[in-house]
């Protein structure tokens, strides 16, 4: 495929992702490093219920959750004067 084709699909908001190669894709500021958290057993349970009701990992929730109320204190923070 052309460039100018590749540009104009990818302009009218089409998929273009049969024309990437995905195996290399990175995210800068985003790289992962593995820690230890130790937590309560009712906090692990309740995890786990939630992520079975979603139907996904428990790690993905700590994720989620945590980036969540990291976004809602830097919001916080830059509201004070």
């Amino acid at each position: 495929m052309r460039a100018e084709a590749f540009d104009q699909q990818f302009d009218q908001g089409e998929n273009i992702t049969e024309f990437l190669d995905l195996s290399e894709v990175r995210r800068p500021g985003h790289e992962s490093r593995a820690i230890t958290i130790d937590f309560p057993q009712w906090m692990l349970d309740a995890l786990d219920r939630q992520a079975r009701q979603l139907g996904v990992p428990r790690e993905s929730i700590i994720k989620v959750w945590l980036a969540e109320r990291i976004h809602l204190f830097e919001q916080a923070s830059l509201n004070e004067p």
